[in-house]
């Protein structure tokens, strides 16, 4: 307890708790879509994207976000389109992207002194890359996801089980997937500072995965997987600061430990 208490007497702790719980909330939530509709990966795709944006803006002393936010919904659209086409498929479409990206980035860090930082932070994460000014973007645009994911539910729904029923009943799909591929791309870039490029991912396909394990309706996977993912973050955390961890790695091997108590859960219930 002692720890607990000491460990929120710093302002960085402070700031990465309340911008990661609302990340880990929309990651959670727009997850359980992506894992339906089996756009998983597309997490990972837009995570190399945000992180070669990221290196180019830093090359061309921009603002990192300022560019990574427009770029990665770019290619949220690129991949839906790509998706939709008869010519490049699903996974193939992700790998295209997200190599392509990552390529572009390691480019342009090698144009500078090399691997810094800053760049390894935005790589693999770090508890230390909340600014107060990230927290606040943070806020400013997972509000608006969680509000936009609350307000369309119905429809998400609709969307996420059967995209054929639900255009023969004058759902706009297309509109749809849009929103949750923008949704996604936002949630990767802000979820960079904290989780890295690397990692983001799991925030996303970990808690909903999860959650399925033992949960069988759509609204309980959603409720139960926005649990599993503040709980893992929260714990994540703590042991990234009690043992020295890294925050990212850390925050993936909780959210493998639920996994496996998860499954395991539903392996006894099942007998």
């Amino acid at each position: 307890m002692e720890s607990l208490i000491s460990m929120f007497s710093y302002p960085f702790i402070i700031r990465a708790m309340v911008g990661g719980i609302v990340i880990s909330l929309c990651a959670a939530l727009l997850g359980v879509s992506l894992v339906l509709k089996r756009y998983s990966m597309i997490g990972d795709g837009l995570s190399h994207v945000g992180f070669g944006a990221v290196a180019v803006a830093s090359v061309l002393n921009a603002a990192p976000m300022a560019v990574a936010i427009p770029v990665v919904i770019a290619a949220a659209f690129l991949l839906l389109r790509m998706s939709e086409s008869s010519k490049i498929k699903g996974d193939a479409a992700v790998a295209l992207v997200s190599t392509s990206a990552l390529a572009v980035g390691v480019i342009a860090v090698s144009t500078t002194t090399g691997m810094n930082t800053d760049f390894y932070s935005y790589m693999f994460g770090t508890i230390l890359g909340m600014s107060e000014s990230d927290v606040i973007l943070s806020l400013a645009v997972s509000i608006p996801v969680l509000l936009l994911f609350i307000l369309f539910y119905n429809k998400i729904f609709a969307v996420t089980f059967d995209e054929v029923f639900s255009k023969a009943t004058g759902v706009k799909v297309g509109l749809y997937n849009a929103l949750i591929a923008v949704l996604t791309a936002v949630t990767i870039v802000l979820g960079m500072r904290l989780m890295g490029a690397l990692l983001i991912s799991s925030l996303v396909i970990f808690p909903s995965l999860t959650s399925m394990r033992v949960c069988r309706h759509f609204r309980s996977v959603v409720i139960c997987s926005a649990i599993v993912s503040v709980v893992c973050f929260f714990t994540g955390i703590y042991l990234s600061t009690c043992f020295n961890l890294p925050t990212g790695a850390s925050i993936v091997g909780v959210n493998i430990a639920a996994f496996a108590v998860f499954s395991l859960v539903g392996a006894v219930r099942k007998a």
